[in-house]
């Protein structure tokens, strides 16, 4: 069943040759700006991963990621969902010093997505980590790296406004803070969802924190692996999207789990076979660098600074027969 909604008198913004313009100028711009803004460095990123090294993110622990076998080398590979854990290995890997990152452009597939206007099995995000000391695991310091990635979409959205100046988007330029918990004690009788909706629809901008962690109603706000980000310092950059009417993520990141936080988080999970995987023994015995980092998805940086309704005319993917249907209908071309 198509879960799309076209909101009432909605045209695509540009035209299909314009559009393809417009996302290459955004994916270009936006890039440099973060690179800049956080001192990180490209770097070649995998699109599969071995089955039993543990480097595979495993979302919410139920979703099927896509695997094969290769005969010739002898194991079964699995498509990467993300890339949280393979970045940090890879830093330790390539030996960047403290200070400095990487970042790339992340391709993956999530077979078990439900999709609508916002989400497709096909997902294309920059991904980046970096190192960082001790003394940098604190909210302060999470709230600046926000600032600074936040600057950079905004930046990339002026330039966008002058190259194309048919397209007239205005985004806020500072974030508001909170955590899930005290989303919840503002709004109380709403759902996750319509929490976002709210904060968002007052704020414009919002990095809601600690993602993961059961609330004093007794659920999550929503679901993080245990073994990359510490569920005390990470969380999700949203806006308010004036197009679909509701709180928009762009964003999910946070500080790393040092061993002491991992330890803790896969128990609180019931994961504790995880701790016999390769990744996760060189994380608890203290082998792999601190490190901050998240995913940043480049067709949802399009959808918002573009103005579209659907994921599909800024990307490529696989869709219903009723959602084609129901986007023709309305004069939208699903890429």
């Amino acid at each position: 069943m198509s879960k799309v909604m076209i909101p009432e008198g909605y045209r695509t913004p540009l035209s299909v040759y314009e559009m393809q313009r417009a996302i290459e100028f955004i994916k270009s711009n936006f890039q440099t700006n973060l690179s800049n803004a956080l001192n990180l460095r490209r770097v070649s990123a995998p699109l599969f991963v071995d089955e039993a090294s543990g480097l595979n993110d495993d979302l919410n622990g139920v979703e099927r990621p896509v695997g094969f076998d290769i005969p010739d080398v002898g194991i079964n590979a699995q498509v990467v969902h993300s890339l949280a854990k393979w970045k940090r290995l890879a830093l330790k890997r390539y030996e960047f010093n403290t200070g400095k990152g990487l970042f790339t452009d992340m391709n993956a597939i999530r077979r078990d997505e439900e999709v609508d206007n916002l989400h497709s099995i096909y997902v294309d995000q920059w991904d980046w980590e970096k190192v960082i000391d001790r003394q940098d695991r604190n909210v302060e310091y999470l709230k600046r790296t926000v600032r600074d990635i936040v600057n950079a979409v905004t930046e990339t959205a002026d330039a966008l406004n002058i190259a194309f100046p048919s397209i007239r988007n205005r985004l806020p330029r500072e974030v508001f803070f909170l955590t899930t918990q005290e989303l919840e004690d503002r709004y109380p009788s709403l759902t996750p969802r319509e929490r976002e909706d709210a904060v968002c629809r007052e704020h414009g901008v919002v990095f809601l924190m600690q993602i993961g962690k059961t609330l004093k109603s007794g659920i999550k706000h929503d679901g993080r692996a245990p073994d990359y980000d510490d569920w005390e310092l990470n969380g999700d950059i949203m806006y308010w999207n004036d197009v679909l009417g509701r709180a928009f993520e762009i964003s999910s990141m946070g500080i790393r789990v040092d061993p002491e936080s991992l330890d803790k988080q896969l128990t609180l999970a019931g994961c504790d076979g995880r701790r016999a995987l390769p990744f996760h023994k060189m994380l608890l015995n203290g082998e792999l660098p601190l490190t901050m980092g998240g995913g940043i998805g480049q067709s949802r940086v399009c959808m918002l600074l573009i103005g579209t309704a659907h994921i599909g005319e800024v990307q490529v993917s696989l869709w219903d027969e009723e959602t084609r249907k129901a986007c023709e209908d309305k004069g939208i071309l699903l890429l």
